[in-house]
C-alpha cells in the first residue's frame, strides 16, 4: 500500500529491520545505491526470515528509484521541515523517503521538484536524530493506520 525509500543507507541492521516493516505492513521497500553488501551478516540477522515476505528493490540511482515509484507522491522525511509526520493525509502509494545515518537526506534531494512534500517526526529540543528503522516504522504505521490498517489481523 505505501512505498518505503532509504536513500544510500549505511547501517546494514537498520536497512534488516525495514525488511521486517515491509513484510509485516505490505510496505515496497525501495533502497538506492550506494549501499553496504546486501548479504551482510547484520541485514541478515536484523531481517531474520523476513527476506522472502518482503518486496525490496535496489536501485542504482536516486533517479532510477523515481522512475519506479509508479506516480506515488514522495514525502521526504527531515528535522528541518516544519510539518510533523501527522499533518498530511496519506494516499495509497505514497512514497516515504528517508536518507542515509549520518546525514539525513541532501538538500538538493529534500528540495527536488518531484518530492511532494517536506515531514518531521517530533522529538524533544536539542536532539539530533532518531534512529532510521524507527523513524521509517513511525511513519508507516501513521499511514497504514489513517487507512484503517487493510489486511492487517
Amino acid at each position: 500500500m505505501f512505498q518505503i525509500c532509504f536513500v544510500e543507507p549505511r547501517i546494514a541492521g537498520n536497512t534488516g529491520s525495514a525488511i521486517r516493516l515491509a513484510a509485516a505492513t505490505g510496505a515496497h521497500l525501495h533502497l538506492v545505491d550506494p549501499l553496504f553488501d546486501l548479504e551482510d551478516s547484520k541485514l541478515r540477522r536484523a531481517g531474520l526470515d523476513y527476506h522472502d515476505l518482503a518486496v525490496v528493490t535496489v536501485h542504482e540511482t536516486l533517479d532510477a528509484a523515481y522512475a519506479a515509484f509508479d506516480g506515488g507522491r514522495v514525502l521526504a522525511y527531515t528535522t528541518s521541515a516544519s510539518r510533523r509526520h501527522t499533518d498530511v493525509a496519506y494516499e495509497p502509494g505514497d512514497v516515504l523517503m528517508f536518507g542515509s545515518e549520518p546525514t539525513g537526506l541532501p538538500e538538493e534531494v529534500q528540495h527536488d521538484p518531484r518530492v511532494h512534500d517536506r515531514l518531521r517526526i517530533p522529538m524533544l529540543e536539542s536532539r539530533r536524530s532518531m534512529n532510521l528503522a524507527n523513524c521509517a516504522s513511525i511513519a508507516v504505521y501513521e499511514a497504514w493506520r489513517q487507512h484503517g490498517f487493510p489486511g492487517a489481523v
